[in-house]
């Protein structure tokens, strides 16, 4: 078994999890809270902005240029193409993309970036790669599992989002990101695998705590709300 096959087999708790979470279940029944679909593109266009500048740091760790490669290539991939899946959402709701753009950071991504950002600043690559891949690799099989689960057709209001992370790019992304990993995995020390497990597994929590946020439109509590709660 890879080291990527055991990660996924040791997560698969939470890869069932965000299957069913009620937002994922909703875009595959074509029934998402708009407000929720708003909140989730606010946090997202500086989540991928974050995921970007991570893939920066791990072209500064890079010792081959075939590393350096794949990640430039990365960037141009969120940069480029990820806006298909928004802009499909952001149709739904009847709001222009730009308008969804630069609000702050809920609790939740603020927490997942720090997350991804500590690893890729003190950790190595791969504690960078353990820490980004659950991103690609559970939006991969969402896609697939909706697939399955609806069969949805283009009249289904979500089926430019479902089929874009079902498509075979996508799996060439988690597939190269695997095989990388595998291979750092190699080498790597015991106590070095083991905070790789650790940075994949809370970004994998992460990741079903994501749709959370933006299934409640969860938002910092002001002094006013707390004083509510004494």
């Amino acid at each position: 078994m890879t080291f990527t096959e055991e990660l996924r087999k040791e997560n698969e708790d939470i890869f069932s999890l965000i299957f069913n979470h009620p937002f994922v279940q909703g875009i595959g029944k074509g029934d998402v809270p708009e407000e929720a679909l708003a909140h989730y593109i606010k946090a997202d266009y500086e989540y991928l902005n974050a995921f970007m500048k991570i893939y920066g740091i791990a072209i500064s760790k890079s010792s081959t240029r075939e590393d350096i490669a794949y990640f430039t290539k990365q960037i141009d991939f969120v940069l480029h193409s990820e806006i298909h899946p928004h802009n499909n959402f952001c149709e739904v709701i009847g709001v222009s993309y730009e308008e969804l753009q630069g609000y702050p950071l809920p609790p939740t991504a603020d927490h997942y970036i720090k997350h991804m950002m500590a690893h890729a600043q003190l950790g190595t690559l791969g504690e960078i790669i353990a820490a980004l891949l659950p991103c690609p690799w559970t939006y991969f099989e969402i896609g697939r599992e909706l697939i399955r689960q609806y069969s949805p057709n283009e009249d289904h209001p979500f089926y430019p989002w479902i089929t874009f992370y079902a498509e075979q790019r996508v799996e060439d992304v988690v597939l190269v990101m695997k095989t990388r990993l595998d291979a750092l995995a190699e080498s790597a020390s015991v106590q070095e695998k083991q905070r790789m497990k650790e940075a994949f597994r809370k970004s994998c929590q992460l990741e079903w705590a994501f749709w959370e946020m933006a299934f409640t439109c969860e938002e910092w509590i002001t002094e006013k709300e707390a004083a509510v709660h004494e």
